[in-house]
């Protein structure tokens, strides 16, 4: 019998315990919440392996491309969205191993989320220092076409990977998947940021819209570090 303050999340209705892989408690809004994992099908497994290798290859070249491109052009920018690239690699990676050997998800993307959410902290302290020595004069941003390049790609590529994920959360009740798309959006709004500042060095020579741009990017990095140091994943939590 559940209590009056619990709730019980799944997308197939109500399920017993032979069909979930996962419970996970928590406190949510002081109310007690059971969040439930079901056994997805051959099918469906198929579909986040499938989702979850697309996403570390197109990551990989996310995060290669970026970084080298800001290392060439002094691109604060780009160092902020590649290094958010990277960290996001090895969420994919943890999410396609654990559905991979049917492990408990939750217990091994808490570690994982732990260890990135404390990479994103540093990599906000680097583009803050890196951006503040730029608009200081100390270096300065050249116009980066291989990097406009990959991100006008993401701004196009990451939402559609977040709707894929999205469904699939909906299918599984998957917290781990529902957070990657959470993460795969907010790289969308990142890349977004990034490309307005790139664009405009490369179109009117202001070098220090680059940096600015890095610093727009920043709490948003910060945000996503928070979240991942908490280990929220819930829509409600």
């Amino acid at each position: 019998m559940q209590s009056p303050g619990s709730c019980v999340h799944s997308a197939r209705g109500p399920v017993d315990s032979s069909d979930s892989l996962l419970f996970v408690r928590r406190k949510c809004n002081n109310a007690k919440m059971v969040s439930v994992t079901l056994s997805p099908d051959e099918n469906t497994l198929r579909q986040i392996h499938r989702i979850q290798a697309l996403t570390i290859v197109w990551m990989s070249v996310e995060a290669v491309v970026s970084l080298v491109a800001a290392w060439i052009a002094h691109s604060p920018a780009l160092v902020a969205f590649g290094g958010d690239s990277a960290v996001e690699l090895l969420s994919a990676a943890v999410i396609l191993w654990a559905f991979t050997h049917r492990v408990e998800v939750h217990r091994k993307e808490t570690r994982a989320t732990r260890i990135a959410g404390i990479l994103l902290f540093v990599l906000a302290a680097y583009v803050t220092v890196v951006s503040a020595m730029a608009l200081l004069g100390y270096s300065e941003p050249e116009p980066s076409y291989p990097g406009i390049a990959i991100l006008i790609a993401a701004v196009v590529i990451m939402p559609w990977l977040a709707k894929q994920k999205r469904k699939l959360s909906a299918t599984t009740g998957s917290a781990a998947l529902r957070a990657d798309a959470a993460q795969s959006g907010l790289c969308a709004y990142l890349s977004a940021i990034a490309l307005g500042g790139l664009a405009v060095n490369a179109r009117w020579h202001v070098s220090w819209a680059d940096p600015v741009a890095a610093l727009a990017i920043t709490p948003l990095i910060l945000w996503e570090g928070k979240e991942a140091l908490r280990g929220k994943s819930c829509n409600c939590c």
